[in-house]
């Protein structure tokens, strides 16, 4: 006699019969639905609406957006504001003397012993455009935006160590785990470009910065959202070209067989990360055609070429401002630029004199040209630039070999440009520089005024995640209204 399963195969096992696993696998609020449910942001009053098959599909911001999209340059290890941004005569006139105790009364260094005496700068600063900014000698093609861009001043944040303060201003939390600035745009906005990732890293300087993936991580957000390195030489991506004796056609058969598969597994287990690699496997084959072309500087005009510093071939800052303009250009949401080492001690390597004055060489005309670039092909005003590292430099001199200055988180100067910002010069600091005393910007403001200009409400772009709404200023910020224009 046949049995119940034997007569009908789609039969459905008696109750009893019922495995564990079956159960976790087949019902209704399983751990396989409850993950999509996750993924498709259904909890969490701020939560997106995501189309799992099309993760960077275009959504609409909150209300309307003056950015499209983002380019942040971050120059890792902590600029100097005394010589670059902030002239301060006051430092030059007290040089060499301690500096008064009820200053540096209950505040925390990285490296000071309390023996050190107050700095001023040896470089020459002079006044820059109509907006009242003054400039070092060191940032001569600075002089050229100085009326396009904010000069935002009195910068704080609340932690004093590079990989913790670089996480902080990437991620606006100094402990790994959550999303990257890049990663909130992408999941709330998507991305224009059906041909490259939505949120693109790339790295010039000795080395890479501290605190390395975590700063462009997707954090708890879906994968799909996370940062994507680009090498500067060679393929973009390792792996991009087909293997030897693979054409498109034979490669095209092998992503349909092994979305296929992923599909399968999909249904069966409902694992939202299975998406992410569905998703991954296409935009790589796209990207066997998009990224040569993309990488390919030798296209653009000898004077372009020239305004960025650019050798095509020769990995630099300046080619990867011209590759940010680019890549904007063909619909990347957020691109991120990272350049070591700013971390100017006084040690070998890191002294404000000879190192510092390398280290705008690098930057300096290229961050200009980026800026005059955008400008002049209409693409300024709806794309935010924004220039800063994790925190600034000290007052006080670090007792090295060469001339330095240690960590300071009290006020430190970040520009932005374009996408709604208003020009001119924000904020003001003490004559010693030390700490704000007109319009200080929290890191968490910052971030709120930025998610603002890309028509968010910092406080209603939010995550669920453990069973808490999670958001890039955490439960922090302002939108510094002063900012937009």
């Amino acid at each position: 006699m046949k049995t119940p399963k034997e007569t009908n195969p789609t039969a459905q096992p008696p109750l009893r019969d019922v495995t564990r696993r079956h159960f976790f696998n087949q019902c209704a609020v399983g751990l396989g639905a409850i993950a999509l449910n996750e993924l498709l942001g259904a909890d969490g009053l701020g939560a997106v609406q995501i189309d799992p098959a099309n993760p960077m599909a275009v959504r609409p911001p909150q209300f309307p957006a003056k950015a499209k999209r983002v380019i942040y340059l971050f120059m890792a290890g902590g600029p100097s504001q005394f010589d670059l941004f902030d002239d301060k005569p006051k430092l030059r006139e007290l040089n060499g003397q301690p500096p008064p105790p009820s200053m540096l009364a209950g505040k925390k260094f990285a490296f000071l012993k309390g023996n050190e005496t107050l700095l001023g700068s040896p470089r020459k600063f002079t006044p820059a455009g109509q907006s009242g900014m003054t400039l070092s000698e060191l940032l001569p093609h600075h002089q050229k935006i100085a009326d396009d861009v904010c000069w935002v001043r009195g910068v704080t944040t609340d932690v004093f160590n590079h990989a913790p303060a670089k996480l902080f201003m990437n991620t606006g939390f100094q402990i790994p785990g959550r999303p990257a600035m890049g990663a909130w745009a992408t999941y709330g906005l998507g991305s224009q470009s059906r041909d490259l990732p939505g949120f693109v890293v790339l790295q010039s300087g000795p080395r890479g910065p501290r605190g390395g993936s975590a700063l462009w991580s997707s954090g708890f957000l879906p994968t799909s959202y996370q940062g994507v390195p680009l090498r500067g030489r060679g393929d973009p991506i390792l792996y991009l070209h087909s293997p030897e004796g693979l054409n498109r056609e034979h490669e095209r058969e092998f992503y349909d067989t092994v979305g296929a598969l992923n599909h399968a597994r999909l249904d069966d287990v409902g694992d939202p990360e299975i998406l992410t690699r569905i998703n991954s496997y296409e935009m790589a084959f796209r990207m066997q055609t998009s990224a040569p072309e993309l990488m390919e500087l030798s296209q653009e005009s000898p004077q372009t070429l020239a305004e960025y510093g650019v050798k095509p071939g020769v990995p630099s800052f300046g080619a990867n401002c011209l590759l940010a303009r680019r890549l904007i250009e063909r619909g990347v949401r957020f691109v991120q630029l990272y350049h070591t080492s700013w971390d100017s001690h006084g040690g070998p390597g890191e002294n404000l004199e000879s190192d510092l004055e390398k280290l705008t060489l690098e930057t300096d005309r290229a961050s200009a040209a980026l800026v005059l670039d955008l400008k002049q092909r209409g693409l300024l005003e709806d794309t935010l630039v924004i220039w800063g590292g994790e925190f600034g430099r000290t007052p006080m001199g670090e007792v090295r070999k060469g001339l330095g200055r240690d960590h300071h988180i009290e006020a430190f100067t970040v520009w932005m440009a374009g996408g709604g910002v208003k020009p001119g010069v924000y904020g003001a600091t003490d004559e010693l520089g030390f700490g704000s005393i007109e319009n200080g910007v929290h890191v968490h403001d910052l971030h709120a005024t930025i998610l603002h200009l890309l028509g968010f409400d910092h406080e209603k772009l939010t995550y669920r995640f453990q069973g808490r709404d999670f958001r890039l200023t955490d439960v922090h910020g302002q939108v510094v209204k002063g900012l937009i224009s």
